[in-house]
């Protein structure tokens, strides 16, 4: 998809999903049975999708980590350097694929919070959910009301780049499908 295109999907989704970052986000990225939407980490033909027992890759807690702490210092480019090429983002909205460094940098750039991981667990075929404190950061975007609510992503990290971030609701237990995307 070319960049424009998909940058007006990217802005019109994260539009339609309340700006993404409110934690109390009731039904956001779930099913119409309740159920949380389904994640989907992606496979290569070099690189099979995790088992379901995988556990998530070493350091991947520290990316995650880093990658939050460089955004809420409001420093786009660096926070986007810790996402592959390509990626897959999911913030209430269908998953959209992120194919280059411009893409990476406006989906993080339209993320109006800043955010401190507040606690992390492992998840099915290599993810890791984390719990973020939603804070203000420097640039575009005012976090407002949300400010000093939760949020909660999955994260898939591979050779130390985040491949998968998945916006999950707060409070449910993600169900992580084996399928490739």
């Amino acid at each position: 998809m070319p960049a424009r295109p998909l940058a007006c999907a990217v802005l019109a989704a994260l539009a339609v999903a309340g700006a993404g970052c409110l934690g109390d986000d009731g039904d956001q990225g779930e099913r119409a049975d309740g159920a949380p939407a389904e994640m989907r980490p992606r496979a290569t033909a070099e690189e099979p999708v995790p088992s379901p027992v995988s556990r998530p890759e070493p350091g991947a807690e520290d990316v995650i980590r880093a990658w939050a702490d460089t955004l809420r210092r409001g420093d786009v480019a660096g926070a986007s350097a810790y996402f592959a090429l390509p990626a897959t983002v999911s913030n209430g909205t269908p998953p959209i694929e992120l194919e280059t460094r411009a893409e990476v940098e406006l989906f993080n750039r339209t993320l109006p919070c800043g955010a401190r991981v507040i606690a992390t667990e492992d998840a099915p075929h290599g993810f890791v959910i984390a719990t973020f404190r939603l804070t203000e950061r420097p640039g575009r975007g005012r976090c407002g009301s949300g400010t000093g609510a939760t949020a909660r992503t999955a994260l898939l990290v591979r050779d130390g780049h985040i491949t998968d971030w998945l916006r999950v609701p707060d409070g449910a237990a993600p169900e992580l499908d084996a399928t490739p995307a």
